[in-house]
């Protein structure tokens, strides 16, 4: 078939999807431009010829050709959507996109902070105008804490001052503070709890906060409150710690989950202990740390990058 007649077929099926499937132009053009991609990788091979591993060659060639596997997908979509319908309008013996996958999408590896960067970002911040003392101490105390121990954001607004049973109209702590004992002691997924230890500058900074910290107003145990001595939220510690990185002119926009990421990949980077950061994180699975192992190997290729002379041919 030449390509005139093959993009006749497509552009009858591109009007079908717009009259009668009723799709956005924008949606319509977007599959014509896969549709004369495929034309084109297919060369002078009419539509009625190709077959399963035709399909599966070319979708090789575009990912050979650097396209991310999502758009891939999408594309298989569109000529997978493209020979049913043609198959419902001539004698195609079947469709030679079924059965055909995209490769697997990469998966996102999570974003961490450099060494530097976030010590400098969890270290004593100067005085803001209009800041009061103890929301400062909190608010150093909070980072430290996420930073040393790589806690989840909600696992650090849950910490009490200390362990307290049940009573008085409060529930058993989930996570308390052990202060004589360098530790955390915290309730993660699944109910399952764990200690984790907690460095000395987050000591420091846990026992400046004390000091200075107001009674909660609920009469519980908890460790962080605002200025009305209410537990303060998750939402709370995410926008403090993004408006302090924007003061400390962090290089991204901080949150709470990337400090849990750079706890993980600096322990893992200074130690290559595995099992001990799965054991601090409270992950239920390895396969989950694993992904650690990736950001190491980052770091060691960034550093070998700059310091090899052989590195990079220049």
């Amino acid at each position: 078939m030449s390509g005139a007649g093959k993009l006749e077929q497509a552009d009858a099926y591109l009007a079908h999807l717009a009259t009668q499937r009723k799709l956005s132009a924008h949606t319509v053009a977007a599959y014509g431009r896969d549709l004369r991609e495929l034309a084109a990788l297919s060369d002078g091979k009419a539509w009625h010829a190709l077959t399963h591993f035709d399909i599966r060659r070319y979708a090789a060639q575009l990912h050979g050709r650097g396209l991310d596997a999502r758009s891939i997908a999408r594309k298989l979509s569109g000529w997978r959507g493209f020979f049913a319908w043609l198959g419902q309008h001539s004698t195609l013996a079947a469709n030679p996109v079924e059965g055909v996958r995209a490769p697997k999408r990469a998966k996102t590896l999570p974003k961490a902070l450099s060494v530097d960067d976030a010590v400098q970002l969890v270290a004593p911040a100067a005085p803001q105008a209009g800041a009061g003392e103890p929301a400062r101490l909190c608010n150093r105390a909070m980072f430290e804490l996420l930073y040393s121990s790589g806690l989840r954001v909600s696992e650090l607004a849950g910490l009490d001052r200390e362990f307290r049973k049940a009573g008085d109209g409060q529930p058993a702590s989930l996570g308390w503070l052990e202060l004589d004992n360098a530790e955390v002691v915290v309730t993660g997924k699944g109910s399952k709890m764990r200690r984790v230890p907690v460095g000395s500058a987050a000591l420091a900074a846990l026992r400046a906060w004390l000091a200075v910290r107001p009674a909660p107003a609920d009469g519980s145990s908890a460790l962080f409150v605002n200025e009305r001595g209410n537990r303060v939220t998750p939402r709370v510690v995410q926008l403090r710690l993004r408006a302090h990185g924007i003061q400390a002119g962090a290089p991204v926009a901080v949150h709470p989950h990337m400090l849990r990421h750079s706890f993980a990949s600096h322990v893992l980077q200074s130690s290559g202990d595995l099992r001990a950061v799965q054991e601090m994180l409270g992950h239920a699975s390895i396969t989950s740390t694993q992904v650690y192992t990736a950001l190491d190997f980052q770091h060691l290729a960034l550093v070998y990058d700059k310091a090899h002379p052989r590195a990079k041919i220049k």
